[in-house]
């Protein structure tokens, strides 16, 4: 792998971290748990303020490279092969679950809410289901002129973020709203900056710093949460995701084996962490009677990180197929040229 691969892979890791941290936290406060409310509420707020945006700036990192390489039609096809296909697979299995399992966990889902998953993706999926609408979205725009329209896509988007209200008023297109600019942001970076600059020492220290005052102008100074967005929200965001690619190209520069299978693998993590990670919170408190919330939230943390990745070993393994991927897209082309066929 070239510096490129392992610096993204690094970004990753720490992304998917931060997702399975921020879950299971959530989980803990939404199950009663005792915590300090004030620190919670605060981590909270800067953990969600980037980490979803990270995700959405990494996917667009590969977007135009990926574009030039194949044509519109064949990167969407490999999107529903690699994106929309787990979405479903993955969304109806742990939707079932929790259905089945709604005693003893926090929710209360309805096989209404799982089922409805094509125009309304909950729980952690909703991420794959706006990634693969981002997609199209850019694949439509970059048709027309290509890489003269990074620019104007990306402008497009920032006023977009700070104007919703320009868009249907529903959950989707709110998600759309607020989360393609970090998509455009990475196809921006791609195109016209380097992250090999960014890890010089003084660009790591000049990112932890940027950090570090832009968390505190927004959640202190202004008093903003990160559900507050605007324009302030957006340079949080981008500063946030600076630094953790700076910290990660810099981290690049000597790989470590599991940070970078973390990495590799956060997809499965993704999927899985939510099932692994309510599952033990489940164990600790209803069977062993533990109710130590920093106890629960280190072991959830882990636990939501490693079993997925022992799960993923195991799946490799056993050489199973279809969990994560599969060829739907061939599958819609052969029935579709059979269906005309017929027309014909």
């Amino acid at each position: 792998m070239d510096n490129r691969d392992v610096w993204v892979d690094y970004a990753k890791a720490i992304g998917i971290i931060l997702v399975v941290y921020g879950h299971v936290a959530r989980g803990l406060h939404s199950a009663g748990m005792s915590i300090p409310i004030e620190l919670y509420e605060l981590a909270d707020s800067i953990v969600y303020s980037f980490h979803m945006p990270l995700f959405f700036f990494l996917s667009g990192l590969f977007f135009y490279n990926s574009l030039q390489k194949r044509d519109g039609i064949s990167l969407i096809n490999s999107k529903l092969d690699t994106i929309i296909y787990p979405y479903i697979i993955w969304s109806i299995m742990q939707g079932l679950i929790e259905v089945f399992l709604s005693d003893y966990t926090n929710g209360n889902v309805a096989y209404s809410e799982v089922f409805s998953l094509l125009w309304s993706p909950r729980a952690q999926f909703w991420f794959l289901y706006v990634l693969f609408i981002c997609f199209c979205i850019a694949i439509i725009i970059f048709s027309i002129k290509s890489k003269k329209m990074a620019i104007f896509a990306f402008l497009l988007s920032v006023l977009i973020y700070i104007y919703p209200s320009v868009l249907p008023n529903s959950q989707v297109f709110q998600l759309i709203a607020y989360n393609f600019v970090y998509f455009t942001f990475g196809i921006i970076f791609s195109l016209y900056f380097s992250a090999d600059r960014l890890s010089k020492a003084f660009f790591v220290y000049l990112s932890v710093f940027g950090f570090i005052l832009s968390q505190f102008v927004f959640h202190f100074i202004l008093g903003l949460n990160f559900t507050d967005k605007g324009i302030e929200s957006l340079l949080l965001a981008v500063i946030s995701i600076l630094f953790i690619v700076s910290l990660s190209s810099r981290l690049a520069l000597k790989p470590n084996k599991l940070f970078i299978f973390i990495g590799t693998s956060s997809m499965a993590i993704y999927l899985m962490h939510i099932l692994t990670g309510s599952g033990v919170r489940v164990v600790l408190e209803a069977f062993m009677g533990v109710d130590s919330f920093v106890y629960h939230l280190i072991v959830g943390v882990v636990v939501g990180v490693f079993l997925p990745l022992l799960a993923l070993i195991i799946i490799k393994k056993l050489r199973i197929k279809y969990l994560f991927s599969a060829p739907v897209s061939h599958v819609i082309a052969f029935l579709y040229n059979k269906a005309f066929q017929r027309i014909r």
